[in-house]
């Protein structure tokens, strides 16, 4: 992006809503930003992931040449932060030149991560390409089109000000769209940056507001068309499923779809596998198998980035928590040899043992005490005080990995209790067996 913004097109232009057009609405591109959670294992595919970000937004720049697209709206974040060299910023450009070569204009705003204090480095935009002003709101017209955008983009990182309130209103007889990098008054898992009130925004006129900042797809009103694009491309397992971007269909002045399409060039999603039926660890293994087959033949020739979790009562319990490391890495080859690229983020062992807990507890023997007091402990505060000291310091020494982020070991009430559950579904069917039961 330049060191400054260009000026708006001109206000005084005559405008008039072209009959029927298409216009193609992302956010959040996150540029060159890692994937995460992606452990290395021997045949995991490491390279068709790197440049999953890339691919994404080449992916978006094919849709907009597809649809002869009228234009494109970039509500923010871009990047994820400044560049570690010009390479990224080249490579953004070098697409943009390519709508440039079809006449397709791009209008743009920064967001929190590519905020005008965030980027040091900077390159000039090609000349089909508009970034409205950080400092106050500005618009920009397209006369070919008869539409006029409105927007703001973030000078800092941080903003707290309601951008939105000061956009100006509608203008008449154009169709008018709002661009804005926002958290509207709050989404989970995002900073409330550029808070404003979906009342203000139905307020200005706008016949469509292209959001931004929010990595969940959503649409928030369809009077007027209010959207949150979401993300191109899926970084972490907070964001599985489908990501991409909005292609927008205009008739008459007014809007009459908003169709998701999916770019992204990696898919991440949290595969569950009931595997309440197997009676051996190889029949768990077969099982995940058949599910992974399934999500990856959804994902359409996408790299599939899974977290297992087997899930069901199966009289194989014990056996795969006592060889989890032995299944889990069955459960990684056997993936490997489904014909398309899989990596396998995690595989999480969620099933219980098909023994009568109840009936164990009621014993009147060690392995019964053993069992009451496993139970008792899941719901012992106090227990759980005495079982966090006894893990703390063990908790300090694990990496750092484990320690903080998403998937951080954090030894509450909840955790503790799943640990002990953990203990009792493996250490009861043991006991059990050691004594002939």
């Amino acid at each position: 992006m330049p060191d400054s913004p260009r000026p708006a097109g001109g206000r005084g232009a005559m405008l008039s809503p072209r009959l029927a057009m298409k216009f193609v609405h992302a956010a959040d591109l996150h540029i060159d930003s890692p994937l995460r959670g992606l452990a290395r294992y021997e045949g995991a595919p490491v390279d068709a992931v790197r440049g999953a970000t890339r691919r994404a937004f080449e992916n978006l720049i094919a849709l907009c040449l597809e649809e002869g697209a009228a234009f494109l709206l970039l509500a923010g974040d871009i990047y994820d932060g400044d560049w570690k060299d010009y390479g990224t910023g080249l490579f953004f450009l070098n697409q943009l030149a390519r709508l440039r070569a079809a006449e397709i204009p791009v209008v743009l705003i920064r967001g929190n991560h590519d905020a005008e204090s965030q980027i040091t480095k900077h390159l000039r935009l090609p000349e089909n390409v508009h970034e409205l002003s950080v400092n106050a709101p500005s618009s920009f017209d397209l006369p070919a089109h008869g539409v006029r955008i409105h927007g703001q983009g973030f000078r800092t990182r941080a903003v707290t000000d309601d951008l939105a309130a000061g956009y100006p209103d509608a203008t008449k007889g154009v169709f008018n769209v709002g661009l804005l990098h926002t958290a509207v008054g709050g989404r989970p898992g995002h900073e409330n940056y550029a808070p404003c009130r979906l009342p203000t925004l139905i307020a200005k006129g706008y016949d469509y507001w292209a959001l931004g900042h929010v990595h969940h797809r959503e649409v928030l009103t369809t009077e007027p068309h209010i959207v949150f694009s979401g993300n191109l491309q899926g970084r972490h397992m907070r964001e599985t499923g489908p990501k991409g971007a909005s292609l927008v269909t205009v008739e008459d002045g007014h809007v009459v779809s908003v169709e998701h399409r999916a770019l992204d060039a990696v898919r991440w999603e949290l595969v569950k596998a009931d595997v309440t039926n197997a009676e051996s660890g190889h029949d768990v293994v077969d099982l995940a198998r058949a599910r992974l087959e399934s999500a990856l033949a959804a994902a359409q020739e996408r790299v599939l980035a899974a977290r297992v979790v087997l899930t069901g009562t199966t009289a194989a319990h014990a056996t795969v928590l006592a060889n989890k490391e032995q299944y889990t890495n069955e459960i990684r080859l056997a993936a490997n040899d489904l014909p398309g690229p899989i990596f396998i983020e995690n595989i999480v062992v969620a099933t219980r043992g098909a023994i009568d807990l109840a009936r164990v507890r009621e014993q009147r023997d060690a392995i019964g005490q053993v069992a009451r007091s496993l139970q008792a402990m899941k719901d012992d505060p106090e227990a759980h005080a005495m079982l966090a000291a006894e893990l703390a310091e063990l908790a300090q020494r694990l990496p750092l990995k484990l320690r903080e982020g998403d998937d951080a070991l954090v030894l509450d009430a909840a955790r503790l209790a799943g640990i002990v559950a953990d203990v009792e579904a493996m250490l009861i069917p043991r006991l059990l067996a050691a004594e002939g039961n």
